[in-house]
């Protein structure tokens, strides 16, 4: 799993620095949205090539993770 999660990077220069596939302008948020809107691994493999299943599987695993963090606490700035 945690191979998965070296395609996920982070760049201040890509996608204004939220998780992406691979450093390319495809963030996590975009593919997690394609699939819950309900479109298929192999539908957003058609409609964007550049983009492999393991990049799909990485994206759910970094959510996954994400939801087993254990407290949250606003921010006030």
């Amino acid at each position: 799993m945690d191979n998965l999660l070296n395609r996920i990077t982070i760049n201040p220069e890509i996608c204004h620095g939220k998780p992406a596939i691979r450093d390319m302008r495809y963030p996590v948020e975009m593919i997690l949205d394609l699939l819950s809107a309900g479109m298929t691994i192999q539908e957003i493999i058609e409609d964007y090539p550049a983009i492999e299943t393991d990049d799909i599987r990485a994206c759910l695993t970094y959510a996954s993770r994400l939801t087993k963090i254990k407290s949250i606490r606003k921010v006030v700035a």
